[in-house]
């Protein structure tokens, strides 16, 4: 008879429940009727984060995704007039990302889905619990450097 395995246990159960937070994200996403998918949607998200209209460069390292991928979300968003491309005011061959009018009101929409989805995920558990849940992902978050992957 084995043992059990805690840690592949406790990796089964992070896998399974970070598909159910993005299913259930991209049911509120699409709720909204806004026609943004969960990429996009994180794309929107990272452009509200800087000070002024990134290069597709930027944003691909920021999201962890090849140049190409931020490319077919910027066509789609752009085409949806979420976002438009703006050239460099120093350099014109560059060419910078930034969010229109309809790109915040599509990310404010999105927020709410967002905050929607974690109130349906988190609804059966106390408030003690959540707070538990709160230091924990805190941890997990910050847990320090990330070491090398391993196989086996």
């Amino acid at each position: 008879m084995t043992t059990p395995d805690p840690d592949g246990l406790l990796a089964e159960q992070l896998l399974r429940f970070t598909r159910r937070v993005h299913r259930i994200q991209k049911r509120h996403i699409e709720q909204c009727g806004l026609g943004v998918t969960p990429a996009q949607s994180r794309l929107l998200r990272t452009l509200a984060h800087y000070g002024s209209p990134p290069r597709m460069a930027d944003l691909a390292e920021r999201l962890e995704v090849v140049p190409r991928a931020v490319t077919s979300l910027v066509d789609g968003l752009e085409a949806n007039g979420k976002v438009r491309r703006v050239p460099d005011p120093t350099n014109r061959r560059v060419i910078r990302i930034e969010l229109t009018d309809e790109g915040r009101k599509a990310l404010s929409e999105v927020r709410g889905a967002r905050r929607a989805a974690a109130a349906e995920i988190l609804a059966p558990l106390s408030d003690e619990q959540r707070e538990l849940l709160g230091g924990l992902l805190d941890t997990l978050v910050d847990g320090g450097t990330e070491p090398g992957a391993r196989c086996g």
